[in-house]
């Protein structure tokens, strides 16, 4: 990592765009065993007891009025997001996830503005649109050229980039004297016990993982996820949150499509004209969305 806070911001955003980006991967193979709210509460508990030898290095030097405040964080950019994506993507293709998940950019700004009174240059609201574009035209390019699967549960998507945007500007506002590896590992310490109760108690985990012939392959997938995309993910998150600003680490959502595409490559799919003006679209309307001072 480098000392320019510039750079350093654009080097996250890429990292977390393949982290992010793999992730749905990740939940599609647990789901080949496990039901959504077990993958969600697997996915959340695993990622709470890796971070949780550095939670209690935090934890004894926050202020006790914090801990309510990286509760609510947690809840909401970890713990409902995790089970919302893991039941969507039950009944809905990824290109429409990935076309929805966009929406957090918008979210973002329309918190920031609404609750936080940040105010917007021209060309950002450009840069949403043009990134939202491209990602609409990445996604039916990837899909051939239609977008099929849409339906109610869309909505729980929809739900999560709102929260993602409210926690965006939570951090970045409410929080600021906290660095990330604070805020991530206290607030998964926080709420990781919900899941592991939900998982243990009210979930046919256990008795899955005696009896499945495919249990323990699914186990490792959904513990990388919660490794991976939940607790070094977010730590990086945080810190880019810290660095930049809420809507350039949102745009992180524009770029995960384009990691999705790449997957299907390997995975001997073909890129088309629509592939690359997608991918164009979408980095031109990150850099013009976030041209920050």
């Amino acid at each position: 990592m480098t000392d320019n806070p510039r750079s350093s911001s654009y080097i996250l955003l890429g990292v977390l765009s393949l982290m992010w980006g793999t992730s749905f991967i990740l939940i599609k193979q647990g789901l080949k065993v496990f039901t959504p709210d077990e993958v969600g509460s697997l996915r959340v508990a695993s990622a709470s007891l890796f971070l949780l030898p550095l939670a209690m290095v935090h934890v004894r030097t926050l202020n006790p009025a914090a801990y309510w405040k990286l509760f609510i964080s947690g809840m909401m950019g970890i713990f409902i997001p995790a089970f919302l994506y893991a039941t969507a993507q039950t009944r809905m293709d990824s290109s429409v996830a990935g076309i929805i998940n966009t929406l957090t950019p918008l979210f973002t700004m329309m918190v920031g503005a609404i609750v936080f009174k940040q105010r917007f240059r021209g060309y950002v609201i450009i840069g949403i649109i043009l990134g939202f574009a491209g990602t609409i035209l990445l996604s039916l390019s990837r899909s051939g050229s239609s977008v099929t699967g849409f339906n109610n549960f869309t909505l729980l998507i929809v739900l999560a980039c709102l929260l993602y945007g409210s926690n965006l500007n939570f951090i970045k506002f409410s929080i600021p004297e906290l660095s990330a590896p604070a805020i991530t590992s206290v607030s998964l310490m926080l709420i990781g016990p919900f899941a592991f109760v939900y998982l243990l108690g009210f979930t046919g985990f256990t008795e899955k993982m005696e009896t499945h012939p495919g249990a323990w392959k699914a186990f490792g997938f959904i513990t990388l996820l919660g490794f991976m995309s939940t607790a070094v993910a977010t730590i990086l998150f945080n810190k880019l949150v810290k660095i930049a600003t809420p809507m350039f680490a949102s745009s992180v959502t524009y770029l995960m499509p384009i990691v999705v595409v790449m997957w299907g490559v390997l995975d001997g799919e073909l890129l088309n004209t629509g592939h690359f003006i997608g991918m164009a679209a979408i980095l031109g309307g990150v850099y013009l969305a976030n041209r920050w001072r």
